[in-house]
């Protein structure tokens, strides 16, 4: 490789224009901390003529990004635009066929295409990026790859959106319901116009099976994780929550057991005395369990220009200093298909809420749909006693199975005095 890693950015938008910035004014920095120097000679994006703050006067524009891939002046392709399909896959596919180096900070990308992008990579000589793509500013694929390699894990867990973790505080600190929290986190910049992606559970799960991936040395498998978001929760959700000594979290877990991995996404109840409950607002935690360090948990803002810009620079960083590991913790060969356990093995404590009518024997029905399906209940909250009004209780199970729950859900919905679907969220227990 030349004395200068030559460096293609494809996307200006806030991570890329970031990511120029630092390069363009730290070159002595990233010099000496690499041995080379890290010099941006071509960048594309859809309009030129914004004005992004930053200085392009020598770069060469390229109107089509796939063009980067295929310039002899460029070493390491840096796909900032989103998306598994179109353009940004076909970036990627193109730069390592090419042997060029491939950094980026698509997640969705890689949930669906990264063990077929590593394998390319390897076939031709070169490696991928995508520090960036999990948890914006905390290092947590090169700590799980290179600084936690020798451990072998039986838990990783997280909250992997920040848009979620912002909304689910602001209704507890604030009372106010899901949709006006929305609105205001997408007037701030958390949330997209479509934040479906986010609420809905998805970009966590893209990020979820990435870690999964390094941690149990499996082929990602994005497909297998139940997903669930955050839509249904109600600020009164928060504060049973709050008054059972709980906290409602959105969490990607990963676990193994006798080599069957059960991978999810959904909102659940962590104790407030957990260290992963202590974590609000946009900020981001990544915890793993089991293995001869004892938990392990990296915390910090997961999205954001600067946040993501530096673990784009970090991939850069070891390009240019020539650091290899493989992609994933392990060659792309070596990872194995592991099998998946569903929803219905899963084992826990739950919390369900129910809307019902206050009439005498309403909650000896529910607990007789309990007893026969072999739930034990642990507590019993009621609001209200007025008969011609609909009222909220809870109910809280010791360690049951889903599939328990679920079928007692089922009947609980055939009762007269409960007049909608009842709210169900796991209680997850953690260090």
């Amino acid at each position: 490789m030349a004395e200068t890693l030559r460096v293609g950015i494809a996307g200006l938008g806030t991570v890329g224009a970031e990511t120029f910035r630092i390069l363009s004014e730290r070159k002595d920095i990233l010099l000496s901390r690499s041995g080379k120097k890290i010099e941006v000679v071509a960048v594309s994006s859809q309009d030129r003529h914004i004005d992004r703050g930053i200085d392009l006067s020598g770069v060469e524009w390229v109107d089509d990004a796939r063009k980067l891939c295929l310039m002899p002046n460029v070493d390491v392709v840096v796909e900032l635009i989103g998306g598994a399909e179109g353009i940004a896959k076909d970036i990627a596919e193109a730069t390592v066929t090419n042997s060029k180096y491939f950094v980026t900070a698509n997640k969705a990308l890689i949930a669906h295409y990264g063990d077929e992008l590593g394998k390319n990579a390897e076939k031709n000589d070169v490696s991928i990026g995508f520090e960036a793509a999990v948890a914006g500013g905390i290092p947590i694929i090169k700590t799980l790859r290179e600084g936690l390699g020798g451990n072998q894990f039986t838990r990783v867990y997280g909250i992997l959106n920040g848009t979620c973790n912002y909304i689910l505080s602001e209704m507890r600190e604030t009372g106010r319901d899901f949709k006006d929290v929305l609105t205001d986190a997408q007037a701030l910049g958390y949330a997209e116009a479509d934040p479906s992606f986010d609420i809905d559970g998805i970009d966590a799960a893209h990020k979820l099976s990435i870690l999964a991936s390094i941690v149990f040395q499996t082929k990602i498998n994005f497909e297998a994780i139940h997903t669930e978001g955050i839509r249904f929760i109600s600020p009164i959700d928060l504060e049973f929550a709050t008054e059972l000594g709980f906290r409602i979290k959105l969490l990607g877990i990963a676990e193994i057991k006798d080599e069957v991995i059960q991978q999810r996404v959904r909102p659940c109840l962590v104790s407030i005395n957990s260290q992963i409950s202590q974590v609000e607002g946009v900020f981001n935690a990544v915890a793993v369990e089991g293995g001869d360090s004892g938990l392990s948990l990296s915390y910090g803002r997961g999205a954001g220009g600067g946040p993501t810009a530096s673990s784009v620079i970090s991939d850069l960083l070891d390009i240019a200093s020539n650091r290899r590991v493989p992609n994933f913790g392990v060659k792309s060969d070596d990872l194995v298909a592991r099998k998946s356990i569903n929803m219905d093995g899963l084992h826990g404590s739950y919390y369900l809420r129910l809307k019902v009518f206050d009439r005498p024997g309403v909650l000896a029905d529910l607990t007789a749909i309990f007893r026969d399906e072999n739930v034990s209940v642990e507590a019993i909250l009621q609001r209200g006693r007025d008969p011609e009004e609909l009222v909220p209780v809870v109910l809280t199970t010791h360690e049951t199975n889903e599939e328990a729950i679920l079928r007692s859900i089922s009947k609980f919905k055939l009762l007269d005095s409960v007049a909608e679907d009842p709210r169900i969220l796991p209680i997850e227990k953690f260090s």
